[in-house]
């Protein structure tokens, strides 16, 4: 059975195997702070209908709480371990909302039904929710394991275990920008993401994470950086790993892979 990813612009991907929907770091807001999002519409209502919501950390563009707060009772949220003690505000927001929070580390398993788990994996990314230390709450990428293997690194830079600790997998989901003129360390760029990708091999890889949001005023600092990531990954990865299939969708498109 085949994956469909549906990007949704930044981070925020559905990914449907096997019957089950999940979700990841949903930003459906117009503006976060001093970013505006610059392509791409708001996704539709039907954006946060999920069974179950990955979060790889605490940035707020990453675990935005009125997104969150738009899910559906019962919902289960998977969030880095220690989350709920840095944000109280999430565990608020659970209970208004009556979501069913999981908090995880790396290596631990989440069984969402009969067919498919969710697996944590490190990433080597500060993903502390100020003003609370980087040790407070990992950031983490998922693993979904259904009819195919499906990674979702959130934000992460490269690391040397990385392709041993993800495994073989199917499908890569890889930021590849990010939301301001330069991109600090703890990130993958175009370039570094086609590195993963050689080091991955999965069947399939879709770039995400860039040419969404745009700090308000900087509309002509490095624009490049804004539009081109996702092609230039395109093309760097082919030739790092000419047997893996690229998608590049737009927002809000439904791509399947193999």
């Amino acid at each position: 059975m085949p994956v469909e990813v549906t990007w949704w612009g930044h981070a925020t991907c559905t990914v449907e195997d096997s019957g089950v929907r999940l979700l990841t770091d949903p930003l459906f807001a117009r503006r976060l702070a001093h970013l505006r999002r610059r392509r791409g519409a708001l996704p539709p209502p039907e954006a946060a209908v999920a069974d179950v919501v990955l979060v790889s950390h605490l940035h707020a563009d990453h675990l935005h709480l009125p997104s969150l707060a738009r899910l559906a009772p019962g919902t289960r949220l998977v969030v880095p371990r220690g989350t709920c003690r840095a944000l109280p505000a999430l565990a608020r927001v659970a209970v208004v909302r009556g979501l069913r929070v999981t908090e995880v580390v790396p290596g631990e398993v989440v069984r969402v039904s009969d067919g498919v788990r969710v697996r944590a994996v490190s990433a080597r990314h500060d993903g502390r929710r100020l003003p609370f230390g980087p040790r407070s709450s990992p950031a983490l990428g998922y693993v979904v394991e259904g009819s195919a293997l499906t990674y979702f690194a959130g934000d992460t830079g490269p690391f040397d275990a990385m392709a041993d600790e993800v495994g073989p997998v199917d499908v890569a989901l890889l930021p590849v920008g990010g939301w301001g003129p330069y991109l600090g360390p703890g990130h993958l760029d175009a370039a570094r993401a086609a590195a993963v990708v050689a080091a991955l091999a999965p069947a399939a890889a879709v770039p995400v994470h860039y040419g969404t949001y745009w700090p308000v005023g900087m509309d002509a600092v490095r624009p490049h950086e804004f539009h081109a990531p996702g092609v230039e990954f395109e093309r760097l990865a082919g030739r790092a790993a000419p047997k893996v299939a690229v998608r590049v969708p737009d927002h809000g498109e439904r791509v399947r892979l193999p």
